[in-house]
């Protein structure tokens, strides 16, 4: 690794208090993956940094250290503020614990860049929150290679979805498998990220759901804490 990087452009995906005055923030960047860096004194009121390292801010940001904590020397903001609210906002938080939980560190994902700001494109125009976020929960799968091929499928075929395994074609699923299983259509349209018809996004967001919840370990995700407690 090297000691200095210079103006990379990154989303802050999580922030938290570290030591008495400084942050430790998590960021999504174009050309590194997901990078942690320490911003020393980012909490004291003057600090140039409290009002650029805010979620959904496009920046340019700058690092230095050999180890995988950085510690952040410049961050600008490069573009406008995406003011979410509601449940677009809460979709928002959704998708950048996704990233801050399952990227690997310094794994870069220069095309799952590109879908994030999409998404978040998305949850602002509020025209189609759902379809918004299954196609990025797709996207996001496929790059760390969860998901098997959707596309060589038969249409009329039912399949049993294995976390971690793959697809299996099933003829009496059990009644354990049901919540697992989905046609061959469905998938097919899912792999072309069409949400048109109500029962393949209801099926879209069975799979991704399973598919997110075996990487996270059974972990829970602190947003939909939050969409329950809405």
């Amino acid at each position: 690794m090297v000691a200095r990087i210079e103006q990379q452009a990154a989303y802050v995906l999580h922030s938290r208090p570290y030591r008495d005055t400084s942050l430790l923030v998590d960021f999504f960047t174009l050309e590194q993956g997901r990078v942690s860096a320490v911003v020393q004194g980012a909490r004291r009121p003057g600090s140039r940094f409290r009002s650029i390292l805010q979620p959904f801010v496009p920046v340019q940001i700058s690092w230095r250290g050999r180890q995988e904590l950085k510690t952040l020397q410049q961050a600008e903001a490069v573009g406008v503020t995406l003011l979410l609210n509601g449940n677009s906002l809460l979709c928002g938080l959704y998708v950048n614990e996704l990233l801050q939980r399952l990227l690997l560190p310094f794994d870069a994902h220069p095309r799952l860049y590109v879908y994030y700001q999409y998404v978040l494109n998305e949850l602002l125009s509020a025209v189609d929150i759902e379809g918004g976020l299954r196609t990025f929960e797709h996207r996001l799968l496929n790059e760390l290679g969860c998901l098997p091929d959707l596309t060589q499928l038969q249409r009329e075929q039912l399949y049993l979805f294995q976390p971690g395994q793959g697809l299996v074609v099933t003829i009496a699923p059990t009644e354990l498998e049901r919540p697992c299983c989905f046609w061959g259509g469905q998938l097919q349209q899912i792999a072309n990220d069409d949400y048109s018809d109500p029962q393949v996004r209801r099926a879209a967001k069975r799979l991704m759901r399973l598919a997110i919840d075996h990487q996270l370990g059974g972990a829970p995700l602190r947003s939909r804490g939050l969409f329950q407690k809405m």
